[in-house]
């Protein structure tokens, strides 16, 4: 059985983590101010510390030991700890702080989510922030994401969600196109169809699930036109291009105009809106606040665009 001698520091641990992240004994003493004969002096006493090289280095390549592996594993999980410990012994319910990194798709981020983290920041001075906008799936504890507002109802097992707001995705065309091409009347019809494409988050290419009143439905569709990008897609379907499957939330402006006109009311995707977070935040006092922010004002932001 190993003993060492002394207990790891918390510092070490960080340098240990900065080293790991960019791979680089000097970019993390660039980063971090220092000399590289500090980073590699302290690397070292935590490797002496804990009795095992965590680093196979050589000139050109540095990479985990499998010892490392299982050191980098704990030394998230200290510091995170260490970290909720401060924040517990000096903040006060009202005063929460510390710093929280935010994602969320490209469009409903920018629209929605943005402002309200604007008013969040302005309520909550103590709290830094950092907001992604991402388009794809993403690992949030290995990406070190504190809070994804995520649109859609496939939440990961490991994860804890709290649902913002209701949503619904449907499909519409614009008047130009249903005049040229006919309007679809059983779901089978939009085989015959142009369809809008996009890569969701959470969802098969071009495969489009449903609920109605006959129960869950799916169906693959095609078309000359996709994308990752969903406001590409609104436009092409504005421009006449073919049918699109879209949240409510993007498209309730162009209903109302007529610019867009719902095809096959009987049918539409559930989508909310929800805060999803690591089940190790759970006891965060800021990320609880940043979510309650948000669930009490999102839904209100949301009907003001309706």
């Amino acid at each position: 059985m190993n003993h060492f001698q002394n207990f790891p520091q918390t510092n070490d641990l960080y340098i240990f983590l900065m080293v790991v992240k960019n791979r680089s004994f000097i970019q993390t003493a660039d980063a971090l101010g220092v000399s590289r004969a500090y980073i590699s002096k302290r690397i070292q006493t935590l490797e002496t510390n804990l009795g095992y090289q965590l680093l196979h280095r050589t000139t050109r390549t540095l990479a985990l030991t499998p010892q490392g592996e299982k050191a980098h594993q704990w030394a998230q999980e200290i510091l995170l700890n260490v970290q909720q410990m401060a924040e517990d012994l000096t903040e006060n319910s009202h005063q929460p702080q510390g710093h929280l990194t935010i994602t969320s798709s490209l469009g409903f981020g920018r629209r929605y989510v943005a402002p309200l983290l604007s008013d969040f920041v302005t309520q909550y001075p103590n709290i830094t922030l950092r907001f992604d906008t991402i388009d794809q799936l993403q690992d949030l504890i290995a990406e070190h994401v504190d809070l994804d507002i995520h649109i859609g109802n496939h939440i990961a097992p490991d994860m804890i969600a709290k649902r913002l707001a209701h949503n619904r995705r449907i499909l519409c065309a614009s008047p130009q196109y249903l005049e040229r091409c006919g309007r679809p009347e059983h779901l089978t019809d939009l085989l015959n169809h142009d369809c809008l494409i996009i890569e969701e988050r959470d969802a098969p290419y071009a495969l489009w699930k449903f609920t109605s009143a006959m129960g869950e439905q799916q169906i693959k569709v095609s078309g000359k036109l996709s994308s990752n990008n969903g406001e590409l897609i609104r436009q092409w379907a504005l421009d006449g291009h073919g049918i699109m499957l879209r949240s409510q939330w993007d498209i309730h402006e162009d209903l109302c105009q007529g610019s867009l006109i719902r095809v096959l009311d009987d049918y539409w995707q559930d989508a909310d809106i929800w805060a999803v977070y690591p089940t190790r935040l759970n006891h965060s006092a800021k990320l609880k606040s940043c979510v309650s922010f948000l669930a009490a004002h999102l839904p209100d932001r949301l009907k003001q665009s309706d």
